[in-house]
């Protein structure tokens, strides 16, 4: 197949699509599975001192740090070697994380197993973003993130529940194992067997760039070579643009509520007497009512653009966390995680849409990958300052209390900084136009 005959769209596609939206459902399942049971259980089960709030929070900060490192490196990769390549390895380096949580003598396992985890989830996501990405259309790109983050999302909630009752059936180490290598297994078969490699599609879009620019021409960063270096592009995303800047910094304090809802939520909720089963379905409502919304808030941004679903999504979540410590009982508690879900929703997907829409298919996947980068590093901040938090004060509502006031300030730096970046709503200035 030549570039020429590469089409470009969801339904076009739409088998690559649905191929790849399993790959996310299962990548979903792998960090899903380390959820619910294996904090709830850090004390009774892995010997972790009761109140160690800190050595709690380690295994997320080691995920976060090893995730974002990951993710720097996988839209690099990416582009010299392939998507489907760089999604392979991520699954190999998941192997042995079932068989580490099974055979745990101590919390030092659990990290290393997390550490593994952080390599495959920031190889396995980052490619099935940025694949989809490439086959898509740019009026798509909300819904198509949309589905993406819904189907990676769902799949997370379904491990949080059916690891919570599988640890109830077969033990929580076996049950673990069990699960875990079905995923791992499974999607490292169907990754060799029937992915495709999408950076074609990319190469084909940069070619059609050049002969036709698009109607709406995107507010590509100005004085850009066309294809710059990681530093370059490392600047462009961290400091020089401040429209990209505003995208990162919200990314990486979103990744706060998402550490603690992973560290010490289900510690709160146990402490307060919830079962294991009660503790996967409260913590499930967050992540269904996160990713089904995303079916609706990412083709939502197609419509009314990224900067308002960005900004009142941060300001949102961060009223549902504060909610959390406010009331108490199991409907509380859903109702508030589920406002928390709604914010995630409107900005989880769109942060990624407006990346996407201001940096050229040339280094699309290099900028992605280093959004994620900041994104993902938040998981380690986050988790170190809410474990923080709670250690100082001896209480775990301290560090709800951080993670909501650090979303309310990250918003109000996104509606200063940022601006639309949707082409059709915030379109440049064609070349022909601007010399008339």
């Amino acid at each position: 197949m030549t570039p020429n005959d590469l089409q470009h769209g969801l339904s076009a596609n739409r088998a690559q699509v649905v191929h790849q939206l399993i790959q996310v459902l299962l990548v979903g399942f792998a960090i899903g599975m380390t959820r619910t049971v294996v904090p709830a259980l850090a004390e009774t089960e892995f010997g972790l001192a009761r109140g160690s709030f800190l050595l709690l929070a380690s295994f997320v900060v080691a995920f976060g740090a090893v995730k974002a490192a990951m993710n720097f490196v996988a839209g690099r990769w990416s582009e010299r070697v392939g998507r489907k390549r760089v999604l392979i390895w991520g699954w190999i380096a998941a192997l042995p994380i079932p068989v580490l949580i099974w055979a745990a003598p101590d919390w030092n396992w659990i990290i290393a197993a997390t550490v593994l985890l952080g390599i495959n989830q920031g190889l396995c996501w980052s490619m099935t973003q940025t694949a989809k990405l490439d086959i898509t259309r740019a009026e798509e790109r909300g819904l198509t993130m949309g589905l993406n983050e819904f189907s990676g999302y769902v799949g997370v909630a379904l491990a949080g529940v059916l690891t919570a009752y599988a640890a109830e059936w077969l033990g929580a180490r076996t049950g673990l194992l069990v699960f875990g290598m079905t995923v791992v297994v499974l999607a490292l078969m169907l990754t060799v067997v029937w992915v495709q490699d999408t950076l074609p599609w990319a190469r084909a879009e940069t070619a059609a760039h050049k002969a036709a620019p698009p109607s709406f021409m995107p507010r590509y960063p100005k004085g850009v070579s066309q294809h710059p270096g990681t530093g370059e592009v490392f600047a462009l995303m961290s400091w020089r643009d401040r429209r990209l800047f505003a995208i990162s910094q919200a990314g990486l304090v979103e990744k706060f509520v998402d550490a603690l809802v992973w560290a010490l939520f289900p510690v709160f909720l146990v402490q307060r007497g919830a079962t294991l089963t009660e503790l996967g379905w409260i913590v499930g409502t967050y992540g269904f009512v996160w990713g089904g919304s995303q079916l609706f808030t990412g083709r939502l941004s197609d419509h009314v653009g990224r900067f308002w679903p960005n900004v009142l999504g941060m300001w949102i979540s961060g009223a549902g966390v504060a909610m959390v410590v406010m009331g108490s009982g199991a409907l509380w508690w859903s109702v508030s995680v589920g406002v928390v879900g709604i914010g995630m929703a409107l900005l989880y997907p769109n942060l990624s849409a407006a990346v996407a829409d201001i940096t050229p298919p040339a280094w699309r996947g290099s900028a992605i990958g280093i959004y994620r980068f900041w994104r993902d590093l938040g998981y380690a901040i986050g988790a170190l300052g809410l474990g923080l938090a709670a250690s100082l004060t001896g209480a775990a509502e301290a560090a709800f209390w951080f993670v909501a006031i650090s979303m309310f300030v990250s918003g109000a730096v996104l509606f200063w900084l940022g601006e639309e970046t949707h082409p059709r709503l915030n379109s440049a200035v064609q070349p022909e136009t601007a010399h008339a």
